[in-house]
């Protein structure tokens, strides 16, 4: 049986979608490439279970709607799989129904944070044959190929409802049926190694603000943030609990990583990267395997959650960049979003992990239906002041989106605070939600933060922080990107753009 699986081409001027960006969307003009991590182990596991799998990142690879309709349809795939996301769900509804219409008896599967939230809406509206809900698509999708694969069309309707995993949406008997809840009970240790060369690793080893040094490459110690309750989030739709992988697993594909790739950094894209004893052995094996002097390491971490001793043997084990979401600098917005950090933390936490060595990046959102003008500028100016002192290496600022899933999207109906449901418009490109500040100023203080590149404290301390030659490179190769996002995030008419500085979050 032949499985594609990847990304098709989408028919847009936005920009660049970043659709493999976990969780997050937007449309970037500079080229910008996340690893997808999921769906490249989803490829390995059928690769090795003896299926034909044909790997295809059609936005990686620059590829146009026709190339991609040409291509499959000299394959003529059995499946075809790939990711969906809210903001681009209606045009892979499309896709669907054209590559139905193209080749009979193909199989069409989509997976991710939106159809997990909504699995019955792309039945509604197009011709999908399979949704795979929960974070744990990539043995989902090993089970279904593998019933597709032995049933035969007279007992389908009878193996999908008595073989299939819980968690997959079918068609069956003229209607949608499912097998239940999807469970996180998989092993993570079992999954395979992912094939670097079956995903085209080398796709995503450059184009990447998040690098320092490249080649680089992405990967999951853990599914997903063993906080997961933040109320903007809708990864924990996906998963619901945290686990993670054993520490010799991690360290063992870092170590293959290194040896098969010879990648110089890694960035982990579990939503927050295990803390306690399970860190602290981590950055010891780092240490003694000698993989600390090979290659540098970047992670999601949360503000509060690590004292200056483990951000010091972080340091020794080879992490350079930690991303912490600031969202807010107003106490009663990180109540309400349940952030469970308190404000004198951010500060702290950045200054340091800065001094024991670790390049601080922060995300900051606006647009929150209760936050006052007033409040969002406490927001502008905490971000502003981390970076110009040195505290805060890199920035993302975003316009706050209510995703499907997320508790913060069922506030926003509850409060009717939604201004559309259509799926196009949550892009971050302007407001969705109703707010007290006007979309206008949202827009201007999300651009605003730009304005610290020019900053003279904010360009000496970024001169200052400069040791090496990989450190210069780096910061040129950043030049171009912060004048790129300028251009992306310029004010249009009817789509006011959100402002990315150098790094994507995960």
């Amino acid at each position: 049986m032949k499985i594609f699986i990847g990304y098709p081409p989408l028919g847009t001027s936005k920009g660049i979608p970043l659709l493999s960006q976990n969780r997050q969307f937007q449309y970037f003009k500079k080229p910008t490439y996340i690893y997808p991590v999921v769906p490249a182990s989803a490829a390995t596991l059928l690769k090795q279970a003896g299926y034909e799998v044909i790997w295809k990142d059609c936005i990686a690879e620059g590829w146009t709607k026709e190339q991609f309709y040409q291509f499959i349809a000299k394959e003529k795939p059995d499946v075809v799989a790939f990711e969906t996301k809210t903001p681009v769900v209606q045009e892979h509804w499309q896709i669907i129904n054209s590559l139905k219409s193209q080749i009979s008896n193909l199989k069409c599967v989509l997976f991710g944070d939106h159809v997990t939230a909504l699995s019955e809406e792309s039945f509604q509206n197009s011709q999908v044959d399979y949704v795979l809900t929960g974070g744990d698509y990539d043995f989902l999708l090993l089970n279904l190929c593998n019933i597709l694969n032995e049933s035969k069309i007279s007992t389908i309707n009878y193996q999908l409802s008595t073989k299939l995993e819980p968690g997959i949406y079918y068609r069956g008997d003229g209607q949608v049926r499912n097998t239940g809840k999807f469970q996180l009970n998989h092993d993570l240790d079992n999954v395979p190694f992912i094939d670097r060369d079956l995903t085209k690793w080398q796709n995503y080893a450059y184009e990447n603000g998040n690098y320092k040094r490249v080649p680089g490459t992405y990967i999951m110690s853990g599914r997903d943030c063993w906080w997961g309750k933040c109320s903007f989030c809708s990864w924990p739709t996906l998963y619901n609990k945290f686990r993670s992988r054993s520490v010799n697993n991690v360290l063992d594909e870092i170590g293959e990583l290194i040896d098969k790739c010879a990648v110089k950094e890694i960035m982990d894209d579990s939503g927050t990267f295990p803390a306690g004893e399970w860190l602290r052995d981590f950055c010891e094996g780092m240490i003694e395997r000698g993989y600390s002097r090979k290659v540098n390491l970047d992670c999601n971490m949360r503000f509060g959650a690590l004292s200056a001793d483990e951000y010091r043997l972080m340091k020794r084990a080879g992490f350079r960049l930690l991303l912490f979401g600031i969202e807010s600098a107003n106490q009663n917005t990180l109540n309400r979003i349940n952030k469970n950090v308190q404000v004198e933390n951010i500060i702290e936490s950045c200054k340091t992990a800065r001094k024991c060595g670790l390049y601080p990046h922060i995300t900051i959102m606006f647009g929150y239906p209760w936050e006052t003008y007033p409040e969002a500028l406490n927001t502008l100016k905490l971000g502003k002041y981390l970076l110009r002192k040195g505290y805060a290496y890199t920035v993302q600022s975003t316009v706050v989106i209510p995703y499907p899933g997320s508790p913060l999207f069922e506030e926003c109906k509850t409060n009717g605070w939604l201004k559309t449901l259509d799926w196009q418009e949550y892009d971050m490109k302007q407001p969705v939600m109703t707010n007290p500040i006007g979309d206008e100023k949202i827009m201007r203080l999300v651009r605003s933060l730009y304005g610290i590149a020019f900053n003279p404290e904010f360009i000496y301390n970024r001169l200052r922080s400069i040791s090496s030659l990989a450190d210069a490179n780096y910061f040129l190769r950043a030049i171009p990107r912060v004048f790129g996002h300028i251009f992306d995030f310029r004010h249009r008419s009817k789509h006011p753009r959100g402002a990315v500085f150098t790094a994507p979050r995960g």
